[in-house]
């Protein structure tokens, strides 16, 4: 039984965490990296197709967005997730195919123009939807038995709608080991969702650290600290302009919007306008919707049981189309644009930037973690200008940060919630997605506090689960940019067709067992396939 870390190792995003117990195998996230990438990351040690299960702690992008690329890959096994993250990653990993082939046309007809070579998206439409029709949905607080030797729960992590905490009961022989994945935890301020479940008992923690090395402070009343923002750039005839992830943060600003409207809070601008840019965060605010008896807290239901809509008020008005979305542009009154992705690196909240950021009377308002080397973290940091659409923008705008406004605990609660450990205190913590130090950081405040065995491991540490051991180190490299010569000598196309060789090694794998007739001939089409090409 071992437990081998893939990615979100000394990183903030692209969580990927590979679990082996007997002939089974199984990954808990399968994340996209977001923003400046540090390490190298190892490759998984099996092929795709060679993954019986992934268990998805919540929707997103940087802990499901590669799933796509799974499918793409060969794997035909189970997702689990709750029925919340599966219907939210219904429409975030189609968003996610849908930027991944826009960004290959982009580059295409720019490759067109300079006689370059072109370029094939990570993974497409239809990948995305390949992968969603592996997905099972589970609920909270149930013991599921996944196999004769696996059996899992999801608790409520308290970070997103849907997200999780999920507790792992494995065999292997004789020997049994607990496993739980923090995911990502909630600071339990939210106002729409639960606080997160704290568990009790565990061999092994795998845990984030995301703000592992700050005390978030105290939080302010958000309405009227928004509705203060709103009446500065306002009276400036300014817009102002939200960076907000479809998921959670929008529908989060949207019940705090909805409090100053309807507690009277900006009564010189009393009829203002919010606009939501994102066909995503429509979608997602229809889920948050029906989701209220699985994930809503205590507030938020009695809201909804008298007859309110906490994310609904007059003025808020939606943008679908491309056409919607330009004519926002076009209007001359100050408004609230909502828009994404939150840390500015994708979607339409750049084209809103490319309109405001050089306009001194505007101002952009970042409401989430900004991830190092991303836009957003430049703006936070001062920069004097960006580029966007091969443009340098100048920065005038006035750039806030809402503060307290956090999805992920902080130092204090993150030491919480791994003290809650009291009945079984774990043999091994393991600190993951946080940046460099802050995950030694972390490590060593636990053992300190707690007496853990605590470390931060690297992308390819592997640890055998029976003595805690580690058997293998991964990679301590720093990633290095690749120089125009390397990136030209391995095409796209090439790296399609190494995919596909890895997919058909996978099925060769699994044809084990099958008829010698079935199997003479799978062989005889590939000795033909292999004639065929090496002529």
């Amino acid at each position: 039984m071992q437990i081998e870390f893939i990615g979100a190792a000394h990183e903030v995003t692209g969580s990927c965490h590979f679990v082996r117990y007997g002939d089974r195998r199984f990954l808990v996230d399968c994340g996209m990296e977001q923003g400046a990438d540090l390490y190298e990351n190892q490759k998984l040690p099996v092929e795709a197709g060679e993954i019986d299960y992934i268990f998805v702690t919540h929707a997103h992008i940087d802990h499901s967005g590669l799933i796509p690329l799974m499918a793409k890959s060969g794997f035909r096994g189970h997702v689990f997730a709750t029925r919340a993250t599966t219907d939210l990653c219904g429409i975030m990993l189609r968003d996610s195919a849908h930027i991944q082939e826009s960004e290959a046309e982009w580059k295409n007809r720019k490759a067109e123009r300079s006689g370059k070579e072109k370029s094939e998206p990570m993974y497409t439409l239809k990948d995305a939807e390949e992968a969603m029709t592996l997905f099972t949905p589970c609920p909270y607080d149930e013991i599921i038995e996944i196999d004769e030797n696996l059996k899992v729960r999801f608790v409520d992590a308290g970070h997103l709608l849907g997200s999780a905490s999920i507790e792992f009961w494995i065999k292997e022989g004789d020997l049994s080991r607990k496993l739980v994945f923090s995911g990502d935890i909630g600071q339990g301020n939210k106002p729409l969702i639960r606080k997160p479940t704290y568990l009790h008992e565990a061999d092994y923690v795998i845990m984030e650290s995301t703000y592992g090395d700050r005390v978030h402070e105290a939080p302010t009343d958000y309405a009227p600290a928004l509705a203060d923002v709103i009446r500065r750039t306002f009276a400036r005839g300014g817009n102002l302009v939200i960076p907000a992830f479809s998921v959670g943060r929008t529908q989060e600003m949207l019940y705090f919007l909805r409090r100053i409207k309807t507690e009277k809070l900006l009564p010189e601008f009393a009829d203002f306008e919010v606009y939501i840019d994102s066909p995503l965060a429509i979608e997602a605010t229809n889920i948050f919707n029906k989701s209220v008896s699985d994930c809503f807290s205590e507030e938020a239901r009695d809201l909804v049981m008298s007859g309110v809509n906490p994310i609904g008020f007059d003025g808020l008005k939606t943008a679908v189309t491309a056409d919607d979305s330009k004519n926002i542009n076009f209007i001359k009154h100050p408004i609230v644009i909502i828009s994404a992705s939150g840390m500015c690196e994708a979607g339409r909240i750049r084209h809103h930037l490319k309109h405001n950021l050089w306009r001194p009377e505007c101002t952009i308002l970042f409401v989430g973690y900004q991830v190092p080397g991303t836009i957003g973290n430049k703006l936070l940091n001062g920069a004097k200008d960006v580029k966007l659409f091969g443009e340098s923008i100048q920065v005038a705008a006035e750039i806030l940060k809402l503060p307290g406004l956090s999805g992920h605990a902080d130092r204090d609660k993150l030491t919480e919630w791994a003290g809650a450990f009291k009945e079984k205190p774990p043999k091994g913590v393991f600190i993951v997605h946080g940046e460099d130090k802050v995950t030694e950081d972390m490590a060593a405040h636990l053992h300190e506090t707690f007496g853990y065995e605590a470390t931060a491991p690297f992308s390819g540490d592997t640890f055998d689960l029976e003595t805690g051991i580690q058997i293998e180190s991964g990679a301590r490299v720093m990633k290095k940019k690749k120089s125009t010569a390397e990136n030209s000598g391995k095409s796209t196309v090439f790296r399609r067709l190494m995919a596909a060789g890895e997919r058909l090694m996978a099925v060769i794998r699994r044809s084990e067992g099958r008829a010698n007739k079935d199997l003479g001939k799978f062989a005889d089409q590939i000795e033909a396939l292999a004639d065929k090409w090496e002529k």
